[in-house]
């Protein structure tokens, strides 16, 4: 099972620490926390789109296979491919990090809540 399947997609976000998991939009599978997106798995494209750094999005979609992630570019999204030359342990550090970037932005009331506040740092 690999990151661009559903399934390996849906059990690796879900290990991440206060994760919901949803199916929306066109049958998404779209990972929160606090409530907010941070990650999706595109089930039309078999893409895996996630928030990522100001660094990481001006480099990554120099990548072939990796583009601005359609509706969520502006907001420093990217969409990356089956195909594209990203290794699994890359990718599922984007993902880490992409949950850290969104749990930074939740209030800190929000990430006491979840039990995330020391795992934030301000």
């Amino acid at each position: 099972m690999t990151l661009f399947e559903r399934a390996g997609f849906e059990a690796f976000v879900l290990g991440l620490p206060q994760v919901t998991l949803v199916h929306q939009w066109r049958d998404d599978s779209v990972a929160k926390i606090g409530g907010k997106v941070f990650a999706l798995f595109d089930r039309d494209g078999g893409e895996i789109w996630f928030k990522a750094s100001d660094l990481a999005f001006r480099m990554l979609p120099e990548l072939p296979h990796v583009r601005p992630a359609p509706y969520f570019a502006r907001a420093g999204w990217v969409a990356v491919g089956p195909d594209a030359p990203i290794t699994s342990a890359e990718l599922e550090g984007y993902l880490r990090e992409a949950h850290a970037l969104v749990a930074a932005r939740l209030t800190r009331k929000a990430r006491a809540a979840l039990g995330l506040q020391e795992a934030v740092h301000e």
